[in-house]
């Protein structure tokens, strides 16, 4: 039996959430639920998979171009892979847009394009982990599932005064958010809890003077929010290096390689190039007259840095091309490509 606590604390978020939720594109608000609403399946799980390691600003320009484009699950099923990957370029962690294709696949064959409604069975599809089954089974279903990201992990960890650090203490955490989790709409607390650690109970400064939860609030009453959540130090990220060779034709037409499924920008459009490694050797693909381009391109993966060194030549037109791609300059669009690789695209042109 839940304390009164829990539900008073459910209640003033859902108060709060009711005046004060953020409008989305992809989401209902408290109004329109209300009012008998009910939010498409297909755009809560979209928006989940996009906002994975990425923010919101970032992804509503996304989200939007993929509905219009795609605006059910059976459209997305049927897309090109290529055509899909297109669109996600720029967003990152590549391996959701492929898995993005796979779920679309599967739940427009094996239920009729409607996505199952409980977590056991979203859980089982492609891409789909604990967290996003929660998401979709609360928002989508209004089921009492919990769902635990960032915002509440940290939103867990002040209300509570929890001192262990991260990722350690995510199983309490996660205790104390299902007592939370009300029955009755529990669709747009897991919302409401989300928007609070966005805009509230904020990483740094956060707003205990405008808090709907500042009462119980342990940590606000200790005078440890801004410590909170304490997390374990990361190992520092080595730094990887490679070679990147951008060729061009004498009518304007670009020579790109679609990298293979599987690893980093699996799938994606990019410039032929080494391996990533401590010392890459200098691998063209093809014998020309290769020039070394002045200064550097640097991006940052989750696990390393990656520092590359990017080369030019003119194709020649009995260059062995083998699998690599030639594309008429008109066709060509730097935004298909992953931000590395757009990276050294706008090295080149700057030359």
């Amino acid at each position: 039996m839940r304390d009164s606590t829990e539900f008073t604390v459910s209640a003033a978020l859902l108060d709060w959430y009711d005046r004060h939720a953020r409008e989305m594109p992809w989401r209902v608000g408290p109004a329109a639920r209300a009012a008998g609403e009910k939010p498409d399946p297909y755009r809560v799980w979209l928006s989940e998979v996009m906002l994975q390691q990425t923010t919101v600003a970032a992804v509503r320009d996304y989200f939007v171009r993929f509905t219009t484009r795609w605006p059910n699950v059976n459209a997305l099923a049927a897309a090109p892979d290529d055509h899909v990957m297109a669109e996600w370029a720029g967003l990152g962690y590549y391996a959701r847009a492929r898995n993005l294709l796979k779920c679309a696949r599967v739940v427009a064959r094996d239920y009729n394009g409607h996505f199952p409604n409980s977590y056991e069975a979203l859980l089982k599809l492609p891409g789909i982990g604990p967290y996003t089954a929660a998401a979709i089974s609360a928002i989508a279903f209004d089921l009492p599932e919990t769902v635990l990201d960032g915002n509440v992990e940290r939103v867990m960890a002040r209300l509570y005064d929890i001192h262990q650090p991260l990722p350690a203490s995510k199983p309490i955490l996660k205790e104390q958010a299902a007592e939370l989790t009300p029955d009755h709409r529990p669709g747009d607390y897991a919302q409401a809890v989300m928007d609070l650690g966005a805009t509230i109970c904020t990483p740094k400064s956060p707003a205990c003077g405008i808090c709907p939860l500042r009462t119980p609030c342990r940590a606000r009453v200790a005078g440890t929010q801004a410590e909170l959540p304490l997390k374990t130090p990361k190992q520092p990220k080595p730094t990887r290096y490679g070679h990147v060779y951008i060729a061009q034709s004498a009518d304007g037409a670009l020579l790109l390689e679609r990298r293979p499924d599987k690893g980093l920008l699996g799938g994606m459009l990019g410039w032929p190039g080494s391996d990533w490694s401590d010392a890459p050797p200098e691998t063209p693909p093809f014998p020309a007259i290769w020039r070394a381009l002045p200064g550097e391109v640097r991006h940052t993966f989750t696990h390393f840095h990656l520092i590359l060194q990017i080369w030019s030549a003119e194709l020649p037109p009995d260059a062995p091309i083998g699998d690599l791609m030639l594309i008429d300059k008109h066709a060509f669009r730097p935004s298909d490509l992953p931000t590395v690789m757009r990276k050294a695209h706008d090295l080149w042109r700057g030359q």
